[in-house]
């Protein structure tokens, strides 16, 4: 089970190349979403997604620095909950994160020199410094819709609104309350709503599913009948318009009262990232962490090389004789740039 998050999901893999949902091409996605994660990390030299940790740090430590500037490196922080030296608690109104002027994610701490309070003090050098917090580049949230069930601290089956359904998919990371939970699977789950009007044909153009309200569903929602599955575009009433045979599924005729299924059972891997396992009611608000724009778009892009390269046994090239070469797309370079340029953190040689 996963205990990361990918800075894109499965669904948003399978849109771009229309595959079919199997085992073994959902397994392939996955893979190739893990390992495109890694690539941005090895990239950009930081990681991306919130993690609640306390890291231990040296002092003096090997940095040159100030004896009052503690430099964080790769151990980035959004937020610090505690800060410690030689066993001692130093307050938050006594030490400043900086660089202040765009943090987070905040790369040192700096003593108020205006303060008391100092680093050092421990029997030793070896870990004299400790900071509880959420570390990480930024915790950006988008509030999405709430559980449709009471949550004890181990279930792995969460079900969700249409909302959320429409707005999460595997690899998201969503936080319930204090909890952060990362999407590892998806089901489908009875609506409560039945196929109505005078069912559907096996065209292309019988687009409108006539349901009982409107309202239990959401636009970018896939829905699921007898064997068909669609993308709900657009909303009117208890009027659903949508795109037939979706995600590879095959178009067919539907009779009223077919029964309508959604993927609305989240399989999770709960307490992630430092944060522990705990209790929820029915209706707790789900909140799903989002990535930078362009770090998201390479995580699809280096994924969407990685699946297209292996389907052609690493064939794909381009030239020949000495200057052939494999193919993987100037744009993904050119976004490898970009992303660097924008998002990477800066090797630097530290005087103070």
């Amino acid at each position: 089970m996963a205990t990361t998050p990918t800075y894109a999901t499965r669904e948003e893999i399978k849109a771009e190349l229309d595959v079919k949902e199997t085992a073994r091409s959902n397994a392939r996605i996955d893979r190739a979403l893990a390992d495109a994660t890694d690539a941005v990390h090895g990239l950009c030299h930081r990681v991306f997604y919130p993690e609640q940790d306390t890291r231990y740090f040296d002092w003096p430590g090997p940095q040159h620095a100030r004896p009052w500037r503690l430099w964080l490196d790769a151990n980035e922080v959004i937020s610090v909950t505690t800060l410690t030296s030689g066993g001692t608690t130093i307050v938050a109104a006594d030490y400043f994160l900086e660089p202040n002027q765009y943090g987070p994610p905040y790369n040192r701490i700096e003593i108020d020199l205006d303060s008391s309070a100092a680093f050092g003090g421990g029997d030793t050098h070896q870990r004299d410094i400790t900071v509880t917090g959420l570390f990480g580049y930024r915790n950006d949230e988008t509030t999405l819709g709430a559980t449709a069930e009471a949550l004890d601290d181990s279930e792995t089956g969460v079900d969700v609104d249409a909302t959320t359904s429409a707005a999460v998919g595997v690899g998201s990371l969503l936080r319930v309350d204090t909890e952060r939970i990362i999407v590892t699977g998806r089901t489908n789950l009875d609506t409560g709503q039945t196929l109505g009007g005078s069912g559907l044909t096996n065209i292309n153009n019988s687009v409108t599913v006539t349901v009982q309200s409107g309202a239990a569903f959401a636009a970018g929602e896939t829905i699921l009948i007898d064997g068909e599955r669609m993308r709900v575009d657009e909303i009117a009433g208890s009027t659903l318009v949508v795109t037939r045979a979706w995600d590879g599924s095959t178009i067919a005729a539907h009779s009223v009262g077919a029964t309508i299924y959604a993927p609305r059972t989240l399989t999770v891997a709960r307490g992630a990232l430092g944060t522990t396992a705990a209790t929820h009611l029915t209706a707790a608000t789900v909140h799903r962490w989002d990535a930078p724009g362009p770090v998201r778009q390479l995580c699809v892009a280096e994924a969407l090389t990685d699946l297209l390269q292996g389907r052609s046994g690493y064939a794909r090239t381009a030239g020949s004789g000495e200057g052939e070469r494999e193919v993987s797309g100037r744009g993904v370079a050119d976004l490898r740039k970009r992303v660097y340029v924008s998002h990477g953190r800066k090797a630097r040689t530290r005087t103070a």
